[in-house]
């Protein structure tokens, strides 16, 4: 069994390829990244956190084998291909700028896996998440159950971590499910959320709750805010469990961004929603029973996804 990371260079892309070391399924990750130029010295990022991560198999008791390359050629035959490669939005730079610099990164990176990995399942985690996932699906040719992205469990594990940390219990008794978009328009559903199958509204009173659903779609501006760059340990955890899921073939329930066609009422579209995933991605798109208030935050998430869309394909028309 073969995976793939695309931006491991990067701080998101190695977590993930370090998580799915660490968990021991995979025969063998391989780690691409560009080269780095400084002056006349030339740095290979991918090849060296390949090597630190690897010189870990003795101490932490894991026998994946972690490669780092500049070359396509090498992840041949991959099982699983992660895309992380891309540039957070820096300052004075425009949301049209970001989307256009990402699409043309994610639409190459994906022709030189599909070109090697003609039967691979695609992961994006670049960012903007859900139209990124649009664009690998777009380019790679592959079935939509293929191709996917990865936001929801990482904005569920910081709803249940803040759950937790409310309550004083163990987050392995939360659970919980998230909707919509990544960002601020991502649709919490308390009404979903359980602690050990009691519904957290018996435990925390709603004031508080609407705290937490607030601080999980602002729970990556946060952590920019501390650090002054983006998360990457949750990211690459959550990547490396859908990971997990798909090649130990575990049918696991995950909130993933998925094509839509016809699913809630939603069409041609990239959005966060339950699935179950096993052996060749998306088995199954699972449609819960949303109240009014519920679907009406849904569509609001809809619309701004689709805005962002029509907003790239634009860009696309006028090239």
């Amino acid at each position: 069994m073969k995976v793939t990371v695309v931006g491991a260079g990067g701080n998101v892309g190695s977590t993930v390829a370090f998580a799915i070391a660490e968990r021991d399924f995979a025969k063998e990750v391989v780690m691409v990244d560009i080269e780095r130029k400084d002056g006349e010295k030339t740095f290979y990022p991918s090849k060296g956190r390949a090597l630190d991560q690897w010189e870990t198999a003795p101490i932490s008791g894991f026998d994946t084998r972690l490669t780092g390359t500049v070359d396509y050629e090498d992840t041949k035959d991959s099982d699983v291909c992660v895309i992380t490669a891309g540039i957070p939005r820096k300052p004075g730079m425009s949301r049209d700028d970001l989307l256009e610099i990402n699409s043309n990164i994610v639409e190459s990176v994906t022709k030189e896996l599909v070109k090697y990995s003609p039967d691979t399942i695609i992961i994006v985690v670049s960012n903007p998440l859900d139209v990124m996932a649009y664009v690998a699906h777009e380019t790679s040719g592959l079935p939509s159950t293929k191709v996917m992205g990865m936001a929801g469990i990482l904005d569920t594990a910081r709803y249940r971590a803040f759950i937790a940390q409310e309550l004083d219990i163990s987050p392995k008794d939360i659970q919980a499910l998230l909707m919509g978009g990544h960002g601020d328009t991502m649709v919490p559903l308390p009404r979903y959320t359980t602690v050990a199958g009691i519904p957290v509204t018996q435990l925390i009173d709603k004031e508080k709750l609407d705290a937490i659903v607030d601080r999980t779609k602002k729970g990556g501006g946060e952590i920019v805010g501390l650090m002054g760059t983006s998360a990457w340990y949750a990211p690459g955890a959550a990547a490396a469990q859908m990971v997990e899921a798909i090649m130990l073939d575990q049918n696991r329930i995950f909130p993933c961004a998925v094509r839509l066609n016809g699913e809630y009422g939603i069409n041609d579209l990239f959005l966060g929603v339950p699935v179950k995933l096993g052996h060749g991605g998306i088995k199954e798109i699972i449609e819960v029973d949303l109240n009014d208030e519920e679907q009406d935050l849904l569509t609001s998430s809809e619309k701004a996804v689709r805005s962002t869309l029509d907003e790239f394909k634009k860009l696309m028309e006028d090239k």
